[in-house]
């Protein structure tokens, strides 16, 4: 989806404009499920969901291209590490 995203003409838009509504509604429900995270005890009251849902989104789509150009799953387990380092 990511790598798609990049590589359409013009004449795509609509595909393009698909995935990004794709890539947003995961987002979404990111954020739902962090709010009832915190709602629940689960993360701290002053934890932002719709910040730690726009995190999470953007080090899962990265580490999808990472893996996409070669990145081994020892690459990418050491990113999810650093990654949850800065989880509250």
């Amino acid at each position: 989806m990511i790598s798609a995203a990049t590589n359409v003409s013009a004449q795509d838009a609509g595909i393009q404009a698909h995935l990004r509504e794709l890539r947003n509604g995961n987002t979404l429900v990111f954020e739902a499920r962090l709010r009832r995270a915190r709602e629940e005890g689960e993360l701290p009251p002053e934890a932002d969901p719709k910040a730690l849902a726009g995190y999470l989104a953007t080090v899962i789509q990265g580490m999808s291209q990472q893996a996409r150009d070669g990145a081994t799953a020892a690459d990418l387990s050491h990113v999810a590490e650093l990654a949850l380092r800065a989880w509250p």
